[in-house]
């Protein structure tokens, strides 16, 4: 599929066939894809947790308030991000640079991160954002559907997955076929309104 095609049908379809299975080695391609998305001085703050077990995806689904997705798609991840990633991993994820570049590079993130947890939160919330939309334009591009969600109980969740302290959950992806036409675009506020030149 085009991209342009995959961006104007992408929609939030919240009706799936559980009939409808996903191969191991198809939701690794999806997840492979999804790695591609980019993410702040390279450091992949993102982890991505892959709910295949029926039971924990039927708790996941109580703690989501019955949203019927979340056991019948066929793939569902919770899109997690590791908030000191800036610490743990700045050698790792520029490794095979120069060195004076990965000496730069240290320093900067050093700098940009230190003693600012408001910035390293925000960051980890924006690398969330762009894999979870890499994912569904990847399931799209595939002719699969997609569900973006953030209506569950977030420590609930934290707990089920068993979400190490130094992370935090951005968002949940469900992907699977659709059974329920999305309904229509209604509400899209004016062009002119939402895109502005140089300022407001």
């Amino acid at each position: 599929m085009h991209i342009e095609e995959a961006i104007t049908t992408r929609r939030a379809v919240k009706g799936y066939d559980p009939a409808f299975v996903l191969s191991a080695e198809e939701k690794n391609d999806l997840l492979r894809l999804a790695l591609l998305a980019p993410s702040a001085f390279n450091l992949q703050h993102v982890r991505l947790v892959e709910v295949s077990d029926p039971a924990l995806r039927a708790q996941i689904r109580e703690a989501g308030w019955g949203q019927a997705q979340m056991t019948d798609a066929s793939m569902l991840v919770v899109v997690c991000a590791q908030v000191d990633s800036w610490v743990k991993n700045v050698k790792r994820v520029w490794e095979g640079a120069p060195p004076e570049v990965q000496d730069y590079m240290a320093g900067a993130i050093d700098a940009y991160y230190r003693d600012k947890p408001q910035v390293q939160r925000d960051e980890t919330m924006r690398s969330c954002g762009l894999m979870a939309q890499t994912l569904m334009l990847a399931a799209r591009g595939k002719g699969l559907d997609s569900c973006p969600m953030d209506g569950f109980d977030f420590d609930a969740v934290a707990k089920l997955i068993r979400l190490p302290a130094n992370h935090v959950i951005g968002l949940m992806v469900a992907i699977g076929k659709q059974t329920i036409e999305p309904k229509p675009r209604i509400g899209k506020l004016p062009f002119d309104e939402v895109v502005l030149r140089n300022h407001f």
